[in-house]
C-alpha cells in the first residue's frame, strides 16, 4: 500500500543522493518556502506550525518556543506577512514608522523605515556583541552605516539618546568623535577636543577648538613619531571638507606636545 504524502512536503534528492524534504505553504496567493529538512516528519511539523501561525492571531512575536520545529527566522517572516501583508525573507516586522529586525527570541533591533530595502536583502549576523552584514564579500559593521569607526567606544565616541543600544534609528545615535585619537570634552561650558596617541602608553598631543584640528594633530603626532623611528602602523585620519591647501595650512600652524619630539624607538 502506497504511503500518503504529508501535506506541504515535497521529496527531493540532493546531488550526493541524500533524500531531502522541502516544506512550503501558500497563503494569500503567495507561495512561501519553509526550508529543507532531512526527515519528512520534521518537514511536516514545520508545515503544520506555519499553517497555524498564518491562520491564528494568537501567535505573536513573543510566542516562539524552543520546542517549535519552524526556524525562528521563518516564524517572524510569517507573522509579519500575516499582519502586514508584505512578505520579507529576512526576520523583519513592520511598524508604523520603523521596523524591528529579530536576531533571536527576545532580541531585536530597531531601524528607520528608510533602511528597510537594505536590511530586506542583507542578513544581520551577530558574533559576541559585534553586529555585521556581509556586503560585497566583506563584513560591514552595523555602526559603519552611521559613520562610526570600528575602534569607536560607546559612551565616549558615540551614544544612544535613549540608552538603548539596540535602537539604531538615526535620531537615536549621536556621534561624539568621528576621528581616531580624538575625544570630545567640555571645558568652561565650551566643547573642545583632546587628541591622544598611543605608543606604549597614551600621550596627550594637545587640546583644540575644532574636531578637524584635533584630527590633524593626531596625524602630525604620528608623522613625528614615525620620523623618530617608532615602527607602528598609525592609521591616519581623513578629514572631510578640507582642501589640500587648507589641510596643509592647519597642519603647519598646529602646536603639539613637545614630549612627542623626545619619544624615540629605544625608549618604547
Amino acid at each position: 500500500m502506497k504511503r500518503k504524502k504529508s501535506v506541504g512536503v515535497y521529496h527531493t534528492v540532493l546531488k550526493d543522493g541524500t533524500p531531502s524534504y522541502r516544506a512550503s505553504i501558500t497563503f494569500e496567493g503567495k507561495h512561501i518556502s519553509l526550508g529543507s529538512f532531512s526527515e519528512e516528519k520534521e518537514a511536516a511539523f514545520v508545515y503544520k506550525e506555519a499553517y497555524k501561525i498564518l491562520h491564528s492571531d494568537s501567535f505573536t512575536l513573543s510566542s516562539y518556543k524552543e520546542n517549535m520545529h519552524i526556524p525562528f527566522d521563518k516564524f517572524v517572516c510569517l507573522i509579519n506577512f500575516r499582519d502586514k501583508g508584505i512578505y520579507i525573507s529576512n526576520p523583519i516586522y513592520l511598524e508604523k514608522k520603523y521596523f524591528t529586525y529579530h536576531l533571536e527570541p527576545g532580541l531585536f533591533l530597531k531601524f528607520d523605515i528608510e533602511d528597510l530595502f537594505y536590511y530586506s536583502s542583507h542578513k544581520i549576523m551577530k558574533r559576541g556583541s559585534h553586529l555585521f552584514v556581509a556586503d560585497y564579500g566583506s563584513q560591514l559593521s552595523i555602526l559603519q552605516k552611521y559613520g562610526i569607526k570600528s575602534y569607536a567606544v560607546a559612551g565616549r565616541d558615540y551614544h544612544f539618546v535613549n540608552d538603548d543600544p539596540t535602537d539604531f534609528r538615526y535620531d537615536n545615535i549621536v556621534i561624539l568623535n568621528r576621528y581616531r585619537g580624538v575625544q570630545q570634552f567640555a571645558e568652561k561650558g565650551f566643547i573642545k577636543y583632546k587628541t591622544v596617541i598611543h605608543v606604549r602608553s597614551n600621550y596627550v598631543v594637545g587640546k583644540y577648538n575644532s574636531e578637524a584640528e584635533a584630527a590633524i594633530a593626531y596625524n602630525k603626532a604620528a608623522d613625528i613619531l614615525i620620523k623618530n623611528g617608532i615602527k607602528k602602523n598609525f592609521q591616519m585620519n581623513y578629514v572631510e571638507d578640507l582642501s589640500p591647501s587648507q589641510y596643509a595650512d592647519i597642519y603647519m600652524k598646529l602646536k603639539v606636545s613637545p614630549k612627542l619630539f623626545r619619544v624615540r624607538a629605544d625608549h618604547v
